[in-house]
């Protein structure tokens, strides 16, 4: 091997172990798996729940290695892409419960009272965007 091969490993090592020290980090620090397992009730499993985010990481990063394709019917595509929004969503919901953003936000705009009008604007939001996303950027 050549020097330059063995420095883009050292490199992508690096960085593979740097983005993930940072994800697992942002996990413990909102405490999402612990607060997931008491909200559902399901604390004896969170070996599975923590297992599932190694996994995941893992499938995503060789994802991204390996750029695979998948020749998936489109009904098999909605569970996926069902199964992601909630992901993206639960994590979304952590950090703002976390660090009390929402409280936060109406305060400065000057809507404490009705915080349920500004969920509601976020989530009618991230509805229309994905839409008009789906809607008007992804090929047919």
């Amino acid at each position: 091997m050549t020097i330059n091969i063995l420095f883009v490993i050292f490199v992508g090592f690096a960085g593979g172990l740097a983005v993930g020290s940072g994800f697992v980090a942002f996990l413990t620090v909102l405490g999402v798996l612990p607060r997931l397992t008491q909200l559902t009730k399901t604390r004896k499993m969170i070996r599975f729940y923590e297992w599932a985010v190694v996994l995941g990481a893992l499938a995503g990063g060789l994802g991204t290695l390996w750029d695979p394709i998948f020749l998936l019917t489109p009904y098999l595509l909605i569970p996926i892409g069902l199964a992601t929004g909630i992901f993206v969503g639960m994590l979304a919901a952590a950090l703002t419960e976390v660090l009390n953003v929402l409280p936060i936000l109406a305060k400065r705009i000057g809507i404490d009272g009705q915080i349920v009008i500004l969920l509601m604007a976020i989530v009618f939001g991230k509805i229309f965007g994905s839409l008009f996303q789906w809607l008007y950027f992804v090929d047919k």
